[in-house]
């Protein structure tokens, strides 16, 4: 029987209605426990660490797997109106 296939990335559209999504965690270098929360709190972090010169950091998406690369954390700064 043949599996389903799951989509590797969302398109922008896709992220956008995921924004006020729980279910997102951010895994940095730092030690500690990775910083979970809904798609907005976790970019609004990574936005934070941007600006102070780290990293951003790797958000995923728990449920899938599903990592978002630079690109699209840049996008959904700029949906939510954080400088990029």
């Amino acid at each position: 029987m043949d599996q389903p296939i799951m989509a590797n990335k969302y398109t922008d559209a896709e992220l956008t209605e995921r924004v006020k999504s729980p279910g997102w965690t951010l895994v940095t270098a730092e030690k500690g426990d990775p910083v979970t929360g809904s798609l907005e709190d976790i970019l609004k972090i990574t936005h934070g660490r941007h600006k102070s010169g780290h990293a951003s950091g790797l958000i995923e998406e728990m449920e899938t797997a599903i990592e978002l690369d630079m690109l699209q954390i840049s996008m959904l700064w700029r949906y939510l109106g954080l400088p990029v």
